[in-house]
């Protein structure tokens, strides 16, 4: 793999504000500078949240690293109804579904941060070790938040496999800047083929982005829905509790399969703008009447202030005292595979 230097923050910040161009003008989301939630606005901004994380990270979480052994399955199921979730890490998931190897939100780097030393440190080895990858079709980037959108993962993904990446208004020049060719913007509702019998969608989130303090929500955020025939595959990416919810419910009916975030939500006075805690996950999940759902963005990187396992402690409560489930919500170990098929409702 060729070196990737590393700019500067005012480099990077330089070069996402550059990205912010005319075009995006016919962008709802965009009010000719920067991107926005259009309801529930962002009150406290990145640089709170910043604060926060770098100044009040008060829960106990392990002094090593730990390694977990994965059981990866790497054939694809071809099946239509048949798909392989493996949790790697954070909000990182590899989703095998219809001879179609997809990757969301990739992080392999030890630290998430401007620089490979500035940032919070990987307290759990990815679920999957990088070689042991298979070759991956399709990247889906939900934001440019360092945890999110890591180059050094993404640089390696391009050069070993070139497959084709998704990501928001605005961070097409981050990506092409390091190299990466095959890259889709997409705006909030935007959909692509990915194969003849697979559609992407991007859909809204309530977050932020930010890769610097000079550029502030100067690209855009969102999740993503695969949809291939009957069913429906929705990674939620990183967002606070909105109506957007109910919109994704309202439009593509009762989703198959969910990836909910469940961590960084302590306290809740200065994340409650940007993530879900696990109770307002469960409710997510029955807004979205997902026939499965499997938790993420939790127990890999000390952003707040809960515990290293309260997020799933805190789900595992959520879902005991919630009147009805429309079905199961699971927090998966690293490297662990599950096997689902989406059956057609009745």
């Amino acid at each position: 793999m060729k070196p990737f230097p590393a700019p500067g923050l005012l480099g990077l910040g330089l070069l996402a504000a550059c990205s912010s161009e005319a075009r995006y003008l016919s962008s709802p989301q965009f009010d000719g500078a920067r991107f926005r939630n259009p309801t529930q606005p962002d009150e406290q901004g990145l640089l709170a949240v910043a604060r926060h994380i770098l100044f009040n990270r008060n829960g106990a979480w392990p002094e090593r690293r730990i390694e977990r052994r994965p059981i990866l399955q790497v054939d694809v199921p071809t099946a239509p109804d048949e798909v392989a979730v493996t949790f790697v890490n954070h909000a990182t998931v590899l989703i095998q579904t219809g001879g179609l190897n997809i990757l969301t939100d990739p992080v392999w780097s030890e630290v998430v941060g401007p620089l490979s030393w500035a940032g919070p440190e990987r307290a759990v080895a990815p679920g999957i070790p990088f070689e042991d990858l298979p070759p991956i079709d399709v990247v889906l980037i939900s934001h440019n938040h360092y945890d999110h959108l890591d180059l050094p993962t993404l640089i390696r993904l391009s050069e070993r496999d070139g497959p084709r990446f998704f990501v928001p208004l605005g961070d097409e020049a981050l990506l092409r800047a390091a190299g990466i060719d095959q890259v889709v913007e997409l705006d909030w509702w935007q959909r692509v083929d990915l194969d003849e019998e697979t559609e992407l969608i991007f859909t809204p989130a309530r977050h932020a982005s930010g890769r610097s303090p000079f550029d502030k929500n100067r690209s855009l955020w969102g999740g993503h829905l695969i949809k291939r025939g009957a069913h429906t595959i929705y990674f939620a990416g990183d967002t606070g509790f909105s109506d957007h919810f109910a919109e994704i419910r309202r439009r593509f009916g009762p989703i198959d399969l969910a990836f909910l975030p469940i961590g960084a939500y302590l306290p809740r006075e200065t994340t409650r703008a940007f993530h879900l805690d696990p109770g307002e996950a469960v409710e997510a999940h029955q807004i979205l009447e997902a026939r499965h759902s499997i938790a993420i963005h939790f127990g890999t990187f000390q952003l707040t202030g809960e515990d290293f396992d309260q997020p799933v402690r805190d789900l595992s409560r959520a879902l005991q005292t919630a009147r009805s489930l429309p079905g199961p919500f699971r927090a998966l170990v690293e490297g662990r595979t599950v096997r689902l098929h989406l059956q057609r409702r009745p």
